[in-house]
């Protein structure tokens, strides 16, 4: 993996050589330092480590150089790669210069010359842990692209708002006064040895005077006692804290949120003689982070909402990840397994109680048949009143398992229902496969989603069947010639004409959940039904009467096998 690269730019050698010492003594082999003579030098050095897909996370530039001025240099690199963070290092930068390097290129600080190795390591690592906190926060924020869409204005406005403090306190400032955070030196028992403006300013007093005076033991600042303990055992463990954060009260009384990071300065002996460090104020973040998590839950509560109303099977099958992304017209031609049911006599049923009790029983009724689908890869349509219509795209027997699941967890209602004092009810499931478009109907401040095809008009219709010859399930031959594993209890049991066809559809019943005596006898009987069915849709109604009649000698109760029967003897008693 390629390391991170520093570019140190400056047309003087020996500037440049002992530039890159103190980088080197600071970071050893944790970064590439790169150094370029010149302005255009350093153009090339920068296009060449970006073109080898090399980090550059902090360009160190001269200010005053002959072919090129730093500001100018730095809003070149910017436009190169605008996340790297930039330093200006001169003795003799204009405000105008350091104005266009802070609009720009984003300058992030200017050092003087000749610097102080301190205030370079300081603000080196400060940059590098800036800009790896930000590479942090950018890959996190990737995750949450659409929230931070809704927060691009808030950030643009915070970038701004700190562009021109960064600008007014660089103005006015010497290199100790300019510095954008707090800086410090306590000694490690809590007492100020020495504070700039800014600090004093963080923490609500007029003068870093003042503060020093009124603050005699650091202890006091801290709105979590244990927080002071925490950072002490922290630079005593390991010599150094970044970015710790911490809530403390200003001289108002008021509390803000901090970040500091500081060292352990020791004696010759290796004593500590005391801490130094930066604090910055981090209230604004705190809260933009606070409102963005409770914008993010509630855009993630929004897209739970929708997603009770618009299936996310049905977005992923238009190929959309947000509802918000679904236009009206969008569709897409799918082979699907539909399944319709309904229940029987419900308007009969539903007349015998009140408005608010027909609300009850549907919703207790249709939140006992969801998981039957939803577990087997399917997800609802639409609900019609009492009737529900679901899809399966992976195979059809999801589709049947479903239907067999549904069946099943109505048996344990029925039992339910007939403890509390309630006639159980029955249902008719439909099941057809075939290629269906998906899409969205409607008009410009309404659409809904909707599936159009024969093949769910011949679900519909094979549903409807379900009441013709009383039995629980039906499925198609074209549902039946796409199951990888047939292992059901079925039987063929009518050939039935649809409507705008030619053909006629064969109609498979799914006995699996019959009761176990009768599930037996159907299956015992099956080549007898079989071989009556043929000779019923051959006309050979005789035939067709005494083998059905031998099929009832076994199994009395098939209702199927009445109804043929009944159909066979018509003729004779017309």
């Amino acid at each position: 993996m390629t390391k991170p690269a520093i570019v140190c730019v400056d047309d003087e050698t020996s500037i440049l050589k002992s530039l890159k010492e103190e980088l080197k003594n600071i970071f050893g082999n944790d970064y590439k330092i790169e150094i370029a003579e010149g302005a255009e030098e350093a153009l090339e050095l920068v296009a060449e480590l970006l073109d080898n897909k090399c980090e550059i996370p902090l360009i160190i530039s001269d200010y005053i150089m002959p072919d090129m001025k730093g500001d100018e240099l730095l809003r070149r690199v910017h436009q190169l790669s605008p996340k790297t963070l930039k330093v200006m290092l001169t003795g003799q930068a204009t405000i105008e210069g350091v104005a266009n390097a802070i609009k720009y290129a984003k300058l992030y600080r200017y050092l003087a010359k000749p610097w102080q190795q301190e205030d370079l390591k300081l603000t080196v690592t400060e940059a590098l842990n800036s800009y790896i906190q930000d590479k942090k926060i950018s890959d996190q924020n990737a995750k949450l692209q659409l929230a931070n869409q809704q927060l691009e204005g808030l950030n643009r406005q915070q970038a701004e708002l700190i562009a021109e403090l960064n600008q007014a306190e660089r103005k006015y400032r010497g290199l100790f006064e300019n510095a954008l955070e707090g800086i410090f030196q306590t000694t490690s028992d809590g007492r100020y040895i020495s504070a700039n403006r800014a600090l004093a300013q963080i923490y609500g007093y007029d003068s870093p005077e003042e503060l020093m005076a009124s603050l005699d033991n650091i202890d006091r600042l801290y709105v979590e006692p244990n927080c002071r303990n925490e950072f002490i055992k922290l630079m005593q463990l390991d010599g150094e804290v970044s970015d710790f954060e911490s809530r403390v009260y200003r001289k108002d009384g008021s509390i803000i949120w901090i970040s500091e990071s500081a060292r352990t300065v020791c004696d010759a002996g290796g004593v500590v003689s005391y801490y130094q460090g930066f604090v910055e104020d981090i209230t604004s973040r705190k809260q933009a982070e606070t409102e963005r998590e409770k914008f993010t839950e509630e855009l993630f509560q929004l897209n739970q909402a929708f997603s009770r109303f618009v299936p996310r099977q049905f977005l992923q099958f238009l190929d959309k990840n947000s509802i918000v992304d679904v236009q009206l017209g969008d569709q897409v031609q799918q082979e699907m397994s539909v399944l319709f049911s309904d229940i029987r006599d419900f308007t009969a049923l539903s007349e015998s109680m009140t408005p608010q009790d027909n609300f009850k029983f549907i919703n207790a009724y249709l939140k006992r048949m969801e998981p039957a689908i939803v577990e087997h890869q399917g997800f609802i349509d639409k609900y019609i009143g009492d009737a529900i219509m679901a899809l399966f795209g992976k195979s059809a027997d999801d589709a049947v398992k479903a239907g067999i699941a549904m069946l099943q967890r109505l048996a344990d209602y029925n039992q339910y229902r007939v403890k509390s004092g309630c006639i159980p009810i029955k249902i008719g499931i439909g099941i057809n496969t075939g290629s269906l478009m998906l899409g969205t109907v409607g008009g410009p401040n309404r659409m809904d989603t909707t599936v159009i095809s024969d093949a769910v008009n011949l679900a519909s219709r094979i549903e409807s069947l379900t009441k013709d010859f009383e039995v629980p399930m039906l499925i198609t031959h074209q549902t039946f010639l796409q199951l990888n594993e047939p292992l059901y209890a079925m039987r063929p049991i009518a050939r039935v004409k649809v409507k705008g066809k030619s053909e006629l559809v064969t109609v498979y019943e799914v006995f699996e959940v019959d009761p176990p005596e009768i599930r037996e006898r159907k299956l015992a009987t099956f080549s007898i039904f079989l071989e009556a069915l043929y000779n019923y849709n051959l006309g050979k109604l005789r035939e067709a009467e005494l083998l059905f009649d031998d099929c009832l000698r076994h199994n009395p109760v098939d209702r199927v096998a009445q109804i043929y029967l009944q159909r066979c003897e018509l003729p004779y008693l017309v």
